[in-house]
């Protein structure tokens, strides 16, 4: 037992960067020496404790239970964070005016770091420990395993610090072996060269699949070569540089799109993973702990545990809104910025698991959002069976699907050969053909030059990842967050006059609410609404076609596109990413304290 209390402590102290006085009063009343280090790595059931002391720091608040997935990715051209700005709090984050002394940026940056810490921790000792020296050859395999998830749990954290943060502090080994804590940043470049060689060792370490005996929130071989090939694309792409202080791309991108294509390539091949054939299931599986039968979510984020720590609040800070009173509280606090609606086609069926026009009121009834205030829909508290106040839904998050192998395949197939091959096109169209599945005739032409192809891919991308946490950081890598930021922007506006694409958008919607059944799928419920539809118009026409001049008897009205006002575009308090500022806001600056903390750092990118 002592043992385990001493890793225990080990790993709960997060020395790098920081000085956590919990642990240095820790360290001061008793030398933790190697050989206890080596006690806690004896065996494979000891060794696993302590690689789920790594898997811990993936989740919870502070991870991908809450800020990292869902305060962090806003905004893109997708989503937003709903409220009015503060500097201090996740609205400064997802309007690109985070203070320096904002405290959401705080605890993920020191959650990051003691993920790395206690993952060196298992890198360092596996090799050495004595199951690698004389144990059964079976024993040697899992310990081989676990260091492979160890050196993709570190990847993973540096990855998510690298693409928040830029260049940071790279720490290979745990800070006991270090002369000094204080360390500066290191050029991410070299970071991410590290880790992309560690992720290629890794992928020959875990097994696929089919040979894991597991579920999809451990980590197997495809899982590893899917993040390698995220991480690559990362690479070859652009970020916000040090010095000078400008977007640019980095050094060598053919190899890295390369490393990006073999490894979806593999992934493509080995067959593992494929298309759920239902959109929808791919997502509800994720409610209730359970892998969607195409095994299409190949890693996922697992919440446990009913807390803060451990579990997660996807589904009930985000997701679609049930009213206060409802049996489901949650609070819908991301909304989709209102154009988005308009990205999808009416044929689409993404539209509407993706984008929640509806919600639940305090009578248990489906109603119609406004056009303002529809929210991310592929998590809904109601779909977990959870009821009443309860804010931890052990919701896991979906952080590599197969639809993402498929659309990285094609985007770096076309990099390499200057225009896409027809493997390219057609991993694109499996894509395509499930969004339009029943109206395969709707679902267009897929371009074959270069730059037509990678526009598809940019918009295809917009389409099946919404609300998923990728849309702002794939804007960065391609260099277009400005650009699209400012096309939001004019399309916002064209959408408030009612011009363009948006000129025959009803200014009001009008609607008779309806019980609400939680059974029912995303577009059924939606439809079993009862919307006004005009004579010679069809239910698939409402959100085409403009509104009649007076509420009909019965029904309540609901602002659609009048909900878009000039201060939902502009204002300083409402506005879309009014704060956002080309080669600075790309990246969020160091929280104050942690910068303090460590002399050899400081906050650069104009902070």
């Amino acid at each position: 037992m002592k043992k385990h209390r001493l890793l225990i402590a080990i790993l709960s102290c997060t020395l790098t960067l920081s000085t956590v006085t919990s642990c240095d009063n820790f360290l001061d009343a008793e030398n933790i020496s190697n050989s206890n280090e080596e006690q806690q790595f004896d065996s494979t059931a000891d060794t696993f404790t302590a690689l789920i002391g790594v898997y811990n720091q993936v989740i919870g608040d502070d991870g991908y239970g809450q800020r990292i997935s869902l305060y962090f990715p806003q905004s893109g051209d997708d989503f937003k964070t709903s409220g009015d700005y503060n500097c201090n709090d996740r609205r400064g984050l997802s309007t690109y005016g985070a203070c320096t002394s904002n405290p959401d940026l705080n605890k993920p940056f020191l959650k990051l770091y003691s993920g790395i810490e206690r993952a060196n921790l298992v890198i360092k000792n596996i090799p050495l420990s004595k199951v690698m020296q004389s144990g059964s050859e079976a024993d040697k395999k899992l310990m081989n395993r676990y260091l492979g998830e160890a050196y993709t749990l570190r990847a993973l954290f540096y990855f998510d610090l690298i693409k928040n943060w830029g260049d940071v502090p790279m720490q290979m080994v745990p800070s006991s072996d270090l002369e000094s804590v204080y360390l500066p940043k290191t050029d991410r470049d070299v970071i991410y060269d590290k880790i992309i060689a560690d992720l290629e060792t890794a992928s020959n370490l875990v097994p696929w699949r089919s040979e894991a005996n597991s579920s999809n929130t451990r980590i197997t071989k495809a899982a590893v070569k899917g993040l390698r090939a995220r991480i690559a694309l990362a690479r070859a792409g652009y970020s916000l540089r040090r010095e000078p202080r400008i977007m640019a791309k980095g050094s060598n991108s053919q190899t890295y799109y390369q490393i990006a294509y073999d490894e979806c390539k593999s992934i493509i091949t080995e067959g593992q993973h494929g298309l759920n054939g239902n959109f929808e299931a791919t997502f509800r599986a994720l409610h209730d702990n359970t892998e969607d039968a195409a095994h299409e979510v190949i890693f996922a984020v697992g919440a446990f545990g009913g807390n803060a720590a451990t579990d997660s609040k996807i589904g009930y800070y985000n997701g679609m809104r049930h009213g206060d009173g409802s049996n489901w509280k949650s609070s819908g606090g991301i909304n989709a910025i209102a154009t988005y609606f308009y990205e999808f086609s009416k044929y689409d069926v993404r539209r509407d698991i993706t984008v929640a026009s509806m919600q639940i009121n305090d009578a248990n009834q489906a109603i119609l959002a406004t056009g303002a205030v529809c929210t991310d829909g592929k998590f809904r508290k109601s779909w977990t069976g959870v009821t009443g106040t309860a804010q931890q839904l052990s919701i896991d998050w979906p952080l590599l699907r197969y639809s993402d192998i498929l659309l990285m395949f094609a985007e770096a197939d076309n990099e390499l050969n200057g225009s896409p091959s027809a493997e390219a096109v057609n991993a694109v169209k499996q894509v395509r053909d499930r969004a339009y599945v029943g109206n395969l005739g709707q679902a267009g032409t897929i371009p074959t030059d270069k730059t037509g192809f990678f526009n598809y891919i940019v918009h295809e991308r917009l389409l099946e990842f919404g609300g998923e946490g990728l849309r702002k950081y794939d804007l960065i890598r391609w260099n277009l967050l400005a650009t699209k930021i400012a096309e939001t922007k004019q399309k916002l506006t064209d959408l408030l006059n009612g011009t363009g694409q948006y000129s025959s958008v009803p200014s009001y919607l009008y609607y008779k609410a309806s019980p609400y059944d939680r059974t029912k799928t995303a577009q059924a419920a939606l439809q079993a609404i009862d919307v006004y539809v005009q004579p010679g118009t069809t239910r698939e026409d409402v959100y085409y076609t403009p509104s009649v001049a007076s509420t009909p008897t019965g029904y309540t009205r609901v602002n659609w596109r009048v909900a878009v006002t000039a201060d939902y575009i502009s204002s300083p308090l409402k506005g879309y990413a009014q704060y956002f500022e080309a080669n600075r806001k790309e990246l969020f600056p160091i929280y104050d304290d942690i910068i303090l903390s460590n002399y050899n750092l400081k906050q650069d990118y104009g902070y």
